[in-house]
């Protein structure tokens, strides 16, 4: 999976898990710099369930997991 495929993913999946539409997730990710994390982090992060993907955003924007 392509850096450019995962990011999109990523952000589906998160809309989803939030109830939110991917455009807003996408600004809030642009905005709080999760699109560069998963960037940068993706070597470590690409193989990583979903389930686990979900809590480290959350985590990470500081947020209560829904998992």
């Amino acid at each position: 999976m392509s850096k450019l495929s995962f990011v999109s993913f990523c952000v589906e999946y998160y809309a989803e898990h939030t109830n939110q539409s991917s455009e807003k997730v996408y600004e809030l990710f642009k905005k709080e710099k999760v699109l560069d994390m998963l960037r940068d982090d993706y070597d470590d992060l690409h193989g990583m369930s979903m389930e686990y993907m979900m809590q480290l955003i959350d985590q990470y924007l500081g947020v209560e997991s829904k998992c």
